[in-house]
């Protein structure tokens, strides 16, 4: 006790002090040469549930208007949301025009993970990676009979035929059901016409390529969704191929912002999780 004491009041005493050899130590201490030298290449992570684009388009932004000369997109996520996949995917298509992008499928590369990757200009999958899923669904529980059995009774004030579409509390009408396949249908044609334009495939052989079918990264290679297989050595030597760089100096990755990464993607992979079957209209 006697000793934290005495610690305490030094600190105390001197924090000023300590504070000022501190900001003299950072701004005199010598840094590594790298440190000067603008970094060239970027990497930008897509991982677990695709929820929100937020930080996905803050990095491609970034990317956009540094001294960025290309781009790697590491992915790994089972798709999510249709909006942010879509925003995603247009995000890289803006970014191919002024700067090269490789797609590389790190394990899972599918629905809108695959879409947001589309318009990179080589996509590259390891060897053991899963690509595909070119689908849309819409689900939901029914949840009638377990409201009956508790008690549960619903109260509705609605305008408009559709207003209660893909309700859990009951089944759904005929015309409700029409309805939420027009809207996957019309998804689902946007979807296979963005894949088939920007991997240049045939849209009348679609039933290869699309359908929801899930490939190895091998046979995705012979249905025109991957270029090459191979690891992410291959992957970030192709991209310092396209962007010309002499000198690679990779951006490095914000520690504290990796960390919030990192809580964000479980965050959103429980969440996705839990509302996957609730209502939901996804990649």
């Amino acid at each position: 006790m006697k000793y934290i004491k005495a610690v305490l009041e030094f600190i105390s005493k001197y924090f000023k002090s300590l504070i000022f050899l501190l900001i003299l130590y950072l701004v005199f201490a010598p840094a590594k040469k790298i440190d000067f030298e603008k970094p060239n290449l970027m990497d930008i992570q897509i991982t677990g549930p695709i929820m929100s684009d937020k930080e996905f388009l803050k990095k491609i932004n970034i990317a956009m208007k540094s001294n960025i000369k290309g781009v790697l997109l590491v992915v790994n996520s089972p798709g999510g949301a249709v909006a942010p996949s879509i925003e995603m995917s247009l995000a890289i298509k803006r970014l191919r025009e002024k700067k090269p992008v490789v797609a590389y499928a790190k394990g899972l590369m599918a629905s809108g993970s695959y879409y947001a990757s589309i318009w990179a200009n080589k996509i590259i999958a390891n060897p053991g990676a899963t690509i595909g899923s070119i689908g849309v669904i819409f689900e939901s529980p029914n949840i009638e009979e377990l409201a009956n059995k508790i008690g549960i009774k619903e109260q509705v004030v609605k305008r408009g035929k559709y207003k209660q579409i893909g309700t859990p509390t009951r089944a759904w009408k005929p015309y409700e059901k029409a309805e939420l396949q027009k809207m996957i249908d019309n998804t689902y044609k946007m979807f296979v016409s963005d894949v088939a334009k920007a991997r240049k495939l045939d849209i009348s052989k679609q039933s290869e390529f699309a359908e929801a079918h899930v490939f190895t990264a091998k046979n995705a290679i012979k249905v025109g969704l991957v270029d090459k297989v191979g690891s992410v050595y291959e992957a970030k030597k192709e991209i310092i191929k396209l962007s010309g760089v002499k000198k690679v100096v990779w951006k490095k990755e914000d520690k504290y912002e990796k960390f919030l990464d990192k809580v964000i993607s479980k965050l959103s992979f429980s969440l996705f999780s839990y509302f996957w079957g609730v209502k939901a209209s996804i990649f």
